[in-house]
């Protein structure tokens, strides 16, 4: 890769988060694994070199059983990504987890089928078996929370996600069980992300933006399950609100 098309930080966008920084170069990237979900755009906060690449498509024609993971942590990991932001809408598991609220998951539990999940598709250099027992790299989590709570959003320190293959929302019965089981978030995309990130040695924070109820909780009839257009109407209001804090979270990130 051109030394001239390097980066520092990464930056998954998730649904209506299409675009990130204005003043931009625009960098295409093949991968053994196929085209990533679209072009790279690279620019800077504070002197320190972003790439920028929405996961579902730059107009997210990707759904989150197509996306190609395996191509787009690739991708980053060529452009010399040490870190991975990974902001995504979520469903809320729990009633003191509100819409408009910002969690910095901790966990994850993967409910998804059928995605390619890692790149050693052979183990012909001996086996590589990773451990995913904290799938979210502490010091990045910490400083995704620091930038939240500086930035003044409601934010939650820890969660677990659980991860749905989409592209359909949950039955009432499976966001109960979800709930019963003491999760916290429920989103589409976060599995195999997580994972590919550790395999490729990239630093990984997921933060999820709740958009909705999921499928409603028990004790408020009043909630209805969710819908798309109320996903989307969530995360076009507080994309500014996401922006704030990964521009805040950057600087923090940068040299490690």
């Amino acid at each position: 890769m051109n030394e001239a098309h390097k980066a520092e930080i990464g930056v998954f966008g998730g649904s209506g988060f299409y675009t990130f920084l204005s003043d931009v170069e625009t960098v295409t990237v093949d991968t053994a694994w196929g085209s990533p979900s679209g072009p790279v755009t690279i620019g800077s906060i504070d002197d320190v070199r972003v790439a920028f690449l929405p996961r579902h498509g730059p107009h997210h024609e990707w759904p989150p059983h197509r996306v190609n993971y395996r191509a787009n942590v690739d991708a980053m990991r060529q452009l010399g990504v040490h870190t991975l932001l990974a902001p995504f809408a979520a469903g809320s598991l729990r009633p003191e987890i509100r819409p408009g609220d910002f969690v910095v998951v901790d966990q994850l539990v993967d409910r998804t089928s059928g995605r390619p999940d890692t790149f050693y598709d052979h183990f012909d250099e001996g086996p590589q078996h990773i451990s995913l027992a904290d799938p979210y790299d502490a010091g990045v989590r910490q400083t995704l929370l620091a930038a939240a709570r500086r930035t003044g959003v409601p934010v939650h320190d820890g969660g677990t996600v659980v991860v749905v293959n989409g592209p359909r929302f949950s039955t009432r019965a499976e966001s109960a069980w979800h709930r019963s089981a003491g999760w916290h978030v429920v989103n589409m995309t976060q599995y195999p992300e997580a994972a590919l990130a550790r395999e490729a040695g990239i630093g990984y924070g997921g933060m999820a933006l709740v958009t909705d109820y999921d499928a409603g909780l028990d004790d408020d009839p009043t909630i209805e399950p969710v819908t798309q257009d109320a996903v989307f109407e969530v995360f076009r209001t507080n994309n500014e609100r996401v922006r704030e804090v990964l521009m805040s979270a950057v600087p923090e990130l940068a040299g490690r």
